[in-house]
């Protein structure tokens, strides 16, 4: 009996020992005390490209890069949708372009001419050409053709340069609501791509081609290469950006390349650039990708032109399949020129909600934000002079949408800026747009579905920007208040004493249980045995 009280004793105070050791295990750790698990490292090039230099900017041949032939009807006038449009889109009132044409008048004298040398701002379209029209006066200049040998840029067989030029630079009557951001700027038009083109498999090389300048179809064609001497561009068409170029149609991004260092050398002060190229991310670079980054820095950094793309849309059977995946900053998708921020304005597009539209493509590049939808521009069909907001596209007429044409919108802002601030820089300009935007609510102010914003013409081009004036950033400090202090209270002490108490009741039951127990044996133990 003696042994038996003894291991009794010995197991109550090995109880007791057990959980005064694994007391301060059990007792659950305060937050800062929690590890944090690591974010998952994207590793390789994905959200910006590779750190290396991309060399010389190419060399402009100034004429396509093989002979193509057009194979589509080009666009025509359709007055069952495009008669009589006088009202401005919904766009133009968001972002009250009537307004800033009154400041900049009252300011400048005038809507996109610079008051340092009283020259108008020269804006190079890089697309499918710019078709002649009454609302761009004398101020659309020819700047070259890489879809027809010696073509002058000033034929629109898409019909989607022209409305690009329009956004930017349409000068309209006073009776139509619809304008242009910047309707005193020129127009520099470089055709450098056409989905109604494509290559002439049985013609020869552009030097040997037919020449000239007509856009008369020579009848259907099915539009395949399988060797188009560089990598497609992902495009646009009228409705919404949608079909590939290159191996459908006419341009890559050689000849994109090419027309960049094309505008660069011929002195505009922006680009419009609303033409895209998709491929699946891989961390990698391509040959055809360095030399257009190349032209971009040449255009940039040495030539001093604001250059401005679309963000591009969505198209999965073009490789532009929407960037939502987890890992915001390793996208799955590279869209350039957009992927090259450093140098350049991604613009994304919004609806009439003021929300992202459905079919602008998500990522780190992208810088600001523009209206895409319910688009009014230029009537681009020769001889036309009036207005469209309808296409026809595959027989059917569509709405004119894309990010294609929130670039337009951004672009001429740009030539406004300056305009009125002649001596900023190219990243001077791309900055003030920037942080004059609509900010998102997320870290930094933006994020990647809309950049810094939704632009906001007016604070452009009157809102003080520190890092003009050699102001240094704002810091967060604490001012005095006639408020009483805030009740904050630590709650550590509280904390500690409730787990105090806790382990001392804890204590005090186990010691009653063990002195309980040996009270009992003792009893037991003195008890006469029964027989």
């Amino acid at each position: 009996m003696r042994s038996a009280r003894t291991m009794k004793r010995h197991s109550a105070l090995a109880l007791v020992a057990a959980i005064g050791v694994a007391g301060p295990i059990l007792l659950p750790l305060p937050a800062l005390a929690q590890g944090d698990t690591a974010a998952e490292d994207s590793g390789g090039y994905y959200a910006t490209p590779p750190p290396i230099d991309p060399g010389p900017p190419p060399n402009d041949t100034r004429k396509p890069d093989k002979n193509y032939q057009p194979r589509v009807t080009c666009v025509q006038r359709n007055l069952e949708y495009n008669e009589d449009i006088q009202n401005a889109p919904w766009g133009q009132q968001y972002l009250r372009i009537d307004e800033v044409h009154n400041l900049m008048r009252a300011e400048t004298g005038h809507v996109g001419i610079s008051v340092k040398d009283k020259k108008p701002v020269r804006v190079a379209v890089i697309d499918t050409g710019v078709t002649p029209h009454p609302y761009f006066g004398n101020r659309l200049k020819s700047g070259g053709d890489y879809v027809r040998p010696n073509g002058d840029g000033l034929h629109d067989c898409d019909g989607h340069g022209t409305q690009v030029a329009g956004i930017i630079a349409a000068d309209t009557p006073d009776h139509i609501g619809f304008t242009g951001v910047a309707p005193d700027a020129e127009i520099v038009s470089i055709r450098q791509s056409s989905q109604n083109y494509s290559p002439d498999e049985e013609g020869s090389s552009p030097a040997g081609g037919s020449g000239g300048d007509s856009d008369e179809a020579g009848g259907a064609g099915d539009g395949n290469d399988g060797a188009n001497g560089g990598e497609s561009l992902r495009g646009t068409n009228p409705a919404q950006d949608s079909r590939t170029q290159g191996s459908e149609g006419a341009g890559t991004l050689k000849t994109l390349a090419q027309a960049i260092v094309n505008a660069a050398n011929a002195g505009v002060d922006v680009m419009n650039i609303s033409i895209n190229h998709c491929r699946p991310a891989n961390g990698g670079i391509t040959q055809d990708e360095q030399n257009m980054w190349a032209a971009i820095r040449y255009a940039v950094r040495q030539k001093d032109v604001v250059i401005v793309s679309a963000a591009g849309n969505v198209a999965e059977a073009n490789n532009c399949k929407q960037n939502d995946q987890a890992l915001a900053e390793k996208p799955t998708t590279i869209v350039t020129p957009p992927w090259f921020s450093e140098d350049v304005l991604s613009v994304a597009a919004i609806d009439e909600t003021g929300g992202l539209a459905d079919f602008s493509m998500h990522g780190p590049w992208v810088s600001v934000a523009a209206p895409g939808t319910g688009i009014i521009s230029l009537d681009p069909a020769e001889g036309s002079d009036g207005l469209a907001n309808m296409m026809i596209d595959n027989g059917e007429a569509r709405e004119i949408k894309g990010t294609s044409f929130a670039a337009p919108y951004v672009a001429g802002l740009a030539a406004l800026v300056r305009a009125k601030y002649p001596d900023l820089n190219a990243y001077e300009v791309m900055h003030r747009i920037k942080f004059t935007a609509q900010h998102p609510p997320a870290p930094g102010g933006r994020d990647n579905f809309v950049g810094y914003g939704v632009i906001d013409p007016m604070a452009a081009l009157t809102a003080t920007v520190p890092s003009e004036e050699n102001i240094p950033p704002a810091l967060a400090e604490n001012l005095p208040s006639d408020m009483p202090p805030p009740n904050n209270r630590d709650w550590t002490p509280v904390t500690v004493a409730l787990i105090g108490s806790g382990g001392a009741l804890a204590a005090l039951g186990i010691t009653l249980f063990v002195v309980h127990t040996i009270r009992r044996n003792r009893k037991d133990d003195t008890e006469p045995a029964r027989a």
